[in-house]
């Protein structure tokens, strides 16, 4: 089964320094019927205007994975870790017992877009953990680069969470296959551009819900971005 879900059915909020679209129920946004996707709670859509970002406040028992498309976002915590996070970089941050943390956009003249993931932990109050690497365009093109998974396989961060998360850039003729276990669920989102996934076609913004499916197949890209999820039922 495939569910699309248009970008324009998603949830909105304008805070003047932040436009972000919300895929489930976030902040003000509440719709019981998209309240996550397998173990996948939250993939935010953020765009940040120059000198904006979050002040320092808190979080617990979830991963959160940050990835940056464009701009560059700084981020500090209460681990001790001051870093600055540039497109192609992607940040783990493992919440765990607790954790405070800031975000800033730094890029002088630009808006900064991330995507902000957060995915449901197998164990509570584990010790908060942090880690970034970076992914060059050349992994992602034509091909799912795997950038984070459960046992950091291929070079990916680590996440505490049944769940691996792929990125891939796709333009032409450029096309990629991915096993599914029709047990699991699968979820793909096009950051950019437009793809084509299991034959229907996405747009920016767009997303497609999987469950009892074996392949997810990705073709006709045009100046596509997508991430993709291999998450637990």
């Amino acid at each position: 089964m495939l569910t699309i879900r248009k970008s324009e059915e998603r949830g909105h909020a304008d805070h003047g320094w932040l436009k972000s679209h919300h895929s489930f129920s976030f902040a003000d946004y509440f719709d019981p019927a998209h309240m996550g996707w397998g173990n996948l709670r939250v993939i935010n859509d953020d765009l940040i205007a120059p000198g904006g970002g979050f002040g320092t406040h808190g979080h617990r028992d979830m991963e959160i994975v940050t990835y940056v498309t464009t701009g560059a976002l700084a981020h500090k915590d209460s681990m001790g870790n001051g870093t600055t996070i540039p497109p192609g970089d992607v940040q783990r941050m493992s919440a765990g017992s607790g954790v405070r943390h800031s975000e800033f956009n730094i890029a002088p003249d630009q808006a900064t877009h991330l995507f902000q993931i957060w995915i449901e932990p197998r164990a509570k109050d584990i010790t908060p953990g942090y880690e970034q690497k970076s992914f060059a365009d050349a992994e992602k093109r034509g091909r799912l680069r795997l950038i984070a998974s459960e046992d950091g396989a291929d070079g990916s961060v680590t996440i505490h969470a049944d769940a691996a998360l792929y990125a891939g850039l796709f333009d032409g003729d450029e096309a990629a296959t991915l096993p599914l276990d029709p047990a699991r669920k699968a979820y793909v989102h096009v950051a950019r551009g437009a793809l084509t996934v299991n034959g229907e076609k996405l747009q920016k913004g767009d997303a497609a819900l999987l469950a009892d499916e074996s392949r997810l197949t990705l073709s006709d890209g045009h100046d596509a971005e997508v991430l993709v999820f291999d998450l637990a039922p």
